[in-house]
């Protein structure tokens, strides 16, 4: 529930019969951002209904099994120096699985062996010097390169500047290739050429507006990143959590929490049409052979994908639509790998390692779920499970390949990154085709456009991961500003006797 709206908003009188029944909001997409949208929605007195085209919830987020051991074939972990994760797992009754990763060492397959990611970095962009000579990730050359940005005049960045082109000025191009591709591809599947900064990471944009050296710039956001994420005395906060039983298990947990509060939830229901009334919404959903059903609705959160929206916006917010059409995704791959723990006969340790796109290999990174996540190593001990990632923008052949072709292609990387030659006992494909919405110089500009748009339409709000972030605590932040926006507006029961 909502605090601020459960404490604030007058009773609507649906129970007492003193005033008019709660505004109805029809949500639209049953991914992480839409699921938010409801609970703020439910906890603000609304009534709502979720329509996800597909046959489950969850969007990105879905949990999952192999070899009897629960993991997670999409996203594994939520920023936790963001609160909008956390709090809304506490708030759906989570709270006692939280678990923060057991390690968090990890590794970078490049220049031929795997090296130990250097610390003291901000998305790849290093801010010890020392930390990142010890590591061997960059060669002296480009150590050498990387020297220059103390004497080298200021580069201006505009309204916006892509990531790899601005840290590339700076540091050279080896500290893209080598560490700013494979931690922003790890987020995004994108390229780091032309990821926008502004967007992507906020922080080093305004280091790069605020002042002339990037290396000094970094040292000063890691100094403030550190005094608040501890006080005196005190151990850093996690900066990632888990959910025991994987982040997966979060949807079905905000749903059940949503039907608990009243709201109806609905899968298996694509919507076909949507249309402005005189007094709201006329939602037309797709029939089962007996024609399209209507809903009524005073309001709508639109939290589904861009393309989706496009198609719904297209008459009422055209200008929207033909925005939201501009949007381009990357597809990618998760393969999940279990293993007897007998037959590993090296040593894997850490987390697991990224993989620099210009290396030339397969896969783009691999986790070992096994030692990342207490849960998944105690459901049994024998038992050890990791992943690989396949695929990023416009890198997609691969994923044209069977899941048996991408279960060997990543078990031969493997083998030559970390000496693995064991044979897996169970294994699982997991594509997300379409899966992160891609984030271009421009892109804050072409969300401004859109929100303007749709936001001419009375009663009307979009929300979800090409907006404001593709990461959880982003996505769920953007569900319940759309559904804050939503709650101001919607119709209010009158006072008793008025």
């Amino acid at each position: 529930m909502s605090a601020a709206h459960s404490s604030t908003r007058p009773d609507t009188g649906a129970e007492t019969g003193t005033g008019r029944a709660p505004g109805h909001v029809v949500v639209i997409g049953g991914g992480i951002s839409g699921l938010a949208a409801a609970h703020r929605l439910t906890g603000g007195g609304a009534r709502v209904t979720v329509l996800e085209a597909t046959g489950r919830l969850g969007g990105k987020l879905l949990a999952g099994e192999i070899a009897g051991v629960p993991v997670d074939l999409g996203a594994e972990a939520m920023l936790a120096r963001r609160p909008e994760a956390v709090d809304l797992a506490r708030a759906v009754g989570l709270g006692d699985r939280l678990q923060p990763p057991a390690t968090a060492t990890a590794a970078l397959w490049t220049r031929g062996a795997l090296r130990p990611m250097p610390k003291g970095h901000l998305m790849g962009v290093p801010g010890d010097l020392d930390l990142l000579a010890s590591s061997g990730v960059i060669s002296p050359p480009g150590l050498e390169r990387i020297a220059e940005d103390r004497a080298l005049p200021r580069t201006e960045v505009g309204e916006d500047v892509a990531v790899g082109e601005y840290v590339a000025a700076r540091l050279g191009r080896e500290v893209v290739d080598r560490l700013v591709e494979p931690l922003l591809g790890g987020v995004y599947a994108g390229d780091a050429y032309r990821i926008s900064m502004r967007a992507a990471v906020p922080q080093l944009f305004e280091a790069a507006r605020a002042g002339r050296s990037l290396i000094e710039g970094i040292r000063g956001i890691q100094a403030r990143t550190a005094a608040r994420a501890a006080g005196p005395g005190q151990a850093p906060a996690p900066v990632f959590m888990g959910i025991d039983g994987g982040v997966g298990t979060l949807p079905a947990a905000v749903a059940e929490a949503v039907r608990a509060a009243g709201g109806d939830i609905r899968t298996h229901t694509p919507v076909r049409e949507l249309r402005r009334t005189a007094d709201g919404w006329r939602v037309v959903l797709d029939g089962d052979g007996g024609g399209p059903a209507v809903l009524d609705a005073d309001a709508v959160v639109l939290a589904a994908p861009a393309p989706a929206a496009a198609a719904l916006l297209a008459t009422e917010a055209p200008a929207a639509a033909t925005e939201l059409s501009a949007v381009e995704y990357a597809s990618m791959a998760l393969v999940t790998l279990a293993f007897r723990r007998a037959d590993i006969a090296t040593a894997l340790s850490g987390s697991g390692f990224l993989v620099p796109p210009v290396d030339g290999h397969t896969i783009k990174a691999s986790t070992f779920a096994s030692n990342k996540w207490g849960w998944i190593a105690a459901a049994d001990p024998d038992v050890f499970v990791l992943r690989t990632s396949v695929g990023r923008y416009a890198e997609e052949a691969d994923l044209r390949r069977e899941d048996a072709e991408l279960v060997e292609l990543s078990l031969r990387d493997l083998g030559e990154a970390v000496g693995l030659a064991a044979r897996p006992v169970a294994q699982r494909v997991t594509r997300w085709d379409g899966g992160l919405p891609q984030y271009p110089v421009g892109h804050l500009e072409r969300v401004a456009r859109i929100r303007a748009e749709a936001g001419k339409l009375p009663g009307l709000r979009v929300c979800g991961a090409l907006y404001d972030g593709v990461g959880i605590p982003a996505c769920i932040a953007s569900g319940r500003t759309a559904a804050d926006d939503i709650l101001d507006t919607l119709p209010q029961a009158a006072a008793s006797g008025e």
